[in-house]
């Protein structure tokens, strides 16, 4: 499925600024270029309707000052920003932005957050869903997200949730249902889509989220930064103000929500993070925070029930379901990083035993351990979990007394039986300490035994024996993401395309662009009565349907009373418009009465 776009030429903008906070290696796979010419003078257009519609109304509704938000992040009413420029701008508040391709998975998404930096969805919505797009767009991560990092708070609270964000642990069907939001979220941007292809994606997403019959992490974190980071109002319930992205971006729902058929409810961390929502739809109800110290508080609350602070068989058992990469973490710091396939278990069933299959890496405090890297654990990793039997002490804090004393010598054939029954024998060929602690033992010639169960046998070559006493972390994504690099998130295979425009669409956007020339050259009165006159006769004839660029010749001729006659003429014609669908009646209204 394609997104439409043409190629434009239009007035260029400086993409030479170098990023002052740079983006991490494994995550440079999701960032993609602006392209800023591309943008139509239509887009320009949808742009600034929005903004200036949103202006008006967050001066009141919103929360803290909007327009200095906009400003100080680089924005104006006038035009699609330039994500370069918002880079410089934001980097004055220690953070940074970064243009990405459409919906990217959530962990990676957090991960930017993290680093402070804001991805921004290059594409902009349509003129057909100007109110109100499902997917992410300029208008919405820009004009949504950016302004609100003016306050300190709001700052704070998105870097932690993206720091927490990223380390949550999502199921296989998560990963399927963010593929089937990415493609609705493409076909219903695409004008050229069919009404069936509209309701076969629809229907893929209903059955990706049927297929949902369990909560994970990740499914319940995202649910919380909907209610808060996307759809949150601040303050009082009797008297809310609006700090969420999305209300922010979408002129509907920032105004219907302050209709009685939108219930404002109270804060609530549990109700939050398990209240399922619907990207395809404007939503029923909205919670209010007292500030963004509550929120900040209730993300820390949170995080004590994730895997990354929970450890133990429980988060290993999360880290198998989400059959993706992830990381668990031993009690002697070392981690293991790959796609966790098998866990064995002991009577009471706990884990004692855990195995990846493909390529795995080795790390200490979040360093690749040389030698250890994804080449050499290329086809999967496995290692016992546990304290040596006849031993209080944990093996990772043994001292060499210890260690000769359990036949644990370099050169030694020795046969190590953990308190869980899983038995080692081999030949010790190496003991690594990092920090003071015993992180890794290798075997030559060995054979690795629970039960019945043959884990690893000598053929194999060398078996690296992780050591800890247990699992204090497991958490998404790799240990050492700078040497995983682009491996360590799943980039989405489908890509939005664009197409070169047809002739009928380079009139009309010739059209839109002598407007906005005529706007911005500030032309004298008979100029712009003239210029104005000839636009709308062919907008009469070729184009009977647009209608904003009828108001933007309004706000051109309203405010100084020019052609009153093509005044009356345009908006009796808008009103017949508007009279026609539903849906158009409210834009064409706040468009004639912001003209005025």
């Amino acid at each position: 499925m394609l997104i439409s776009k043409g190629v434009f030429t239009l007035k260029s903008h400086s993409t030479t600024t170098a990023a002052l906070i740079p983006v991490p290696p494994h995550l440079t796979p999701f960032c993609v270029e602006q392209n800023y010419d591309k943008y139509s003078p239509i887009d320009h257009a949808v742009w600034r309707y929005v903004l200036r519609q949103n202006s008006a109304f967050l001066a009141e509704k919103g929360y803290g000052s909007y327009e200095d938000g906009m400003r100080v992040t680089g924005m104006s009413t006038e035009s699609v920003p330039n994500i370069e420029q918002m880079n410089l701008q934001l980097s004055k508040m220690g953070w940074g932005a970064v243009a990405i391709d459409g919906f990217i998975p959530p962990v990676a998404f957090f991960d930017f957050q993290a680093h402070r930096l804001l991805p921004i969805a290059g594409d902009i919505r349509t003129l057909d869903h100007i109110a109100y797009t499902p997917a992410p767009d300029i208008i919405h991560e820009s004009a949504g997200h950016a302004p609100m990092l003016h306050d300190p708070g709001y700052a704070e609270f998105l870097q932690f949730f993206g720091e927490i964000g990223a380390k949550a642990l999502a199921s296989k069907e998560d990963h399927d249902l963010y593929e089937a939001i990415r493609l609705l979220s493409i076909v219903k941007e695409d004008p050229r889509a069919t009404a069936l292809q509209v309701e076969e994606a629809e229907e893929n997403l209903k059955r990706a989220e049927a297929a949902v019959i369990e909560s994970s992490e990740a499914g319940d974190i995202s649910k919380l930064y909907w209610w808060t980071v996307e759809y949150g109002l601040i303050g009082s319930v009797s008297d809310p103000k609006i700090y969420g992205a999305g209300l922010l971006s979408s002129m509907g729902e920032s105004r219907a929500l302050y209709r009685p058929h939108v219930q404002k409810v109270a804060f609530d961390l549990h109700t939050c993070s398990t209240k399922d929502y619907n990207i395809t739809e404007p939503q029923p109800q909205l919670y209010v925070c007292e500030n963004f110290d509550q929120l900040t508080e209730a993300v820390k609350e949170f995080a004590k029930t994730m895997a990354y602070q929970v450890g133990g068989t429980v988060s290993l058992k999360k880290a198998l379901r989400s059959d993706n990469l992830a990381t668990a973490v031993y009690s002697s710091g070392l981690q293991v990083s790959g796609t966790f396939t098998h866990l064995e278990y002991d009577a009471q069933g706990e884990a004692v035993y855990l195995k990846t299959t493909g390529p795995t890496m080795l790390a200490v405090a979040n360093q690749m351990l040389s030698g250890h890297d994804l080449e050499y654990h290329g086809e999967g990793f496995g290692s016992p979990i546990g304290l040596i039997k006849g031993h209080d002490t944990p093996l990772e804090d043994f001292s060499d007394t210890q260690l000769d004393a359990a036949g644990l010598q370099v050169g030694n054939v020795t046969d190590l039986t953990f308190v869980s029954g899983v038995t080692v024998s081999g030949e010790v060929t190496y003991i690594l300490r990092e920090a003071g602690k015993i992180v890794l033992i290798g075997f030559d010639n060995c054979t690795v035994t629970h039960g019945d169960h043959v884990l690893f046998q000598a053929e194999w070559g060398t078996f690296d024996m992780a050591v800890g006493a247990v699992i204090t972390s497991v958490y998404a994504g790799a240990a050492d993401r700078a040497a995983w690099a682009s491996s360590t998130f799943t980039k989405s295979a489908l890509n939005t395309q664009r197409h070169e425009v047809t002739a009928d669409e380079q009139k009309l956007y010739d059209l839109y662009q002598s407007i906005r020339n005529l706007r911005e050259a500030n032309s004298d009165d008979s100029g712009v009565q003239d210029l104005t006159a000839r636009t709308v006769a062919v907008l009469d004839e070729a184009f009977p349907n647009d209608w904003l660029l009828r108001v933007e010749i309004l706000e051109l001729l309203a405010p100084k009373g020019l052609a009153p006659d093509l005044q009356a003429h345009i908006e009796q014609w808008l009103n017949e418009l508007a009279a026609t669908d539903e849906g158009l009646q409210e834009l064409i209204e706040n468009g004639i009465n912001l003209a005025r």
